[in-house]
């Protein structure tokens, strides 16, 4: 207040240091009233610049915070599924055969980049426009990776789990886990890997138009990791199972029903909160209607983008890359952009 009297008295052409002991001493009806006058004015002037300025706050904070509802409502109604998983082999003819022979893939098409030394094979069960698949990647010369203990397994539903293993087996594949009814559970599953190590889990189902369905990734904290898949990437929590028995729990997220779409599997071990990423997994792609809101709601939500959005050189496809809470690597793609590049 006392800043504020100095800043009146000047504005008035009287500022304190002007002032002596004599001149307060004078009576001087005149001054004085005009200070009083001054002051019911000045006090005025500033309950409705207060008044102002906290509407005016209050105005940004609604505009704000309606902004961020309506990001994350426009990410839940985003144009998105889950296109490819990408990761890196050592040997990537042998793992196009075993993934055909023994999991009864198709080979989608192959990409060589000789100038950056890398080769991609797209392989699935159905065309890359409707399908999750997964996309192999060999770097030249390196023939082997670290899988890290944070990466999972795939996921491949089958009508038959103890037929298709008999057929890995058969084929010269490692299994790890003989069919039988999943742990607290009654679903028949198995458990095998392919020549670079990654685990795949066989789940018997029903026959489903997506057999690649799940990818599981260990993550810190489950309740931050559903919270962030929900808001920055709009995906639905389908569904959650806790195992005590086993101290463990999962959760399952995507942009639909796990019968007819591929799901990511998070999974919390109780107590663990990190986990060695290594270098062999690198990240799930999803396609997006616009790259550019992507990126700006993965902010919002406190996500790491890595890559800013905008076009790929060499191929213009429009992409964004990000990190969840956890490091793991997403990479958003222009829907557009991606139906043309399989053109």
């Amino acid at each position: 207040m006392a800043a504020s009297s100095a800043v009146s008295n000047g504005r008035l052409g009287l500022p304190f240091a002007s002032f002596s002991k004599k001149a307060f001493l004078l009576p001087s009806l005149k001054i004085a009233s005009q200070s009083q006058l001054f002051g019911i004015r000045h006090l005025k002037v500033t309950q409705k610049m207060r008044i102002a300025v906290q509407a005016t706050g209050d105005a940004v904070q609604a505009s704000t915070t309606t902004s961020q509802e309506e990001a994350l409502e426009w990410a839940k109604k985003d144009n998105r599924r889950l296109l490819h998983v990408v990761y890196r082999v050592g040997d990537l003819d042998k793992t196009i055969r075993f993934y055909t022979e023994c999991l009864g893939m198709k080979l989608l098409r192959k990409r060589d980049i000789p100038e950056e030394k890398y080769t991609n094979a797209f392989l699935g069960y159905g065309p890359e426009d409707t399908n999750f698949v997964v996309e192999l990647t060999y770097n030249y010369g390196v023939d082997k990776y670290d899988i890290g203990t944070g990466f999972g397994h795939f996921g491949i539903a089958v009508e038959d789990a103890a037929k298709t293993v008999d057929l890995i087996r058969a084929k010269g594949g490692k299994v790890t886990r003989e069919p039988g009814p999943v742990k607290g559970g009654k679903t028949v599953i198995a458990f095998i890997e392919d020549p670079d190590g990654y685990k795949f889990e066989i789940l018997e189902r029903d026959p489903t138009p997506e057999p690649l369905c799940q990818v599981m990734l260990r993550v810190g904290d489950l309740d931050r990791s559903i919270e962030f898949y929900k808001k920055a990437y709009g995906m639905e929590l389908l569904r959650t199972r806790d195992n005590p028995e086993y101290k463990y729990t999962v959760a399952m997220m995507g942009y639909g029903p796990e019968d007819r779409t591929a799901v990511l599997e998070l999974t919390y071990n109780y107590g663990v909160k990190e986990y060695e990423k290594g270098n062999a997994y690198g990240q799930i792609a999803i396609g997006t209607d616009d790259v550019y809101k992507t990126a700006e709601v993965i902010k919002l939500c406190g996500g790491k983008v890595t890559r800013e959005p905008g076009p790929l050189p060499g191929i213009s496809t429009k992409i964004t890359s990000c990190l969840d809470p956890d490091g793991w690597k997403t990479v958003f793609v222009d829907n557009i952009d991606f139906a043309k590049e399989l053109e």
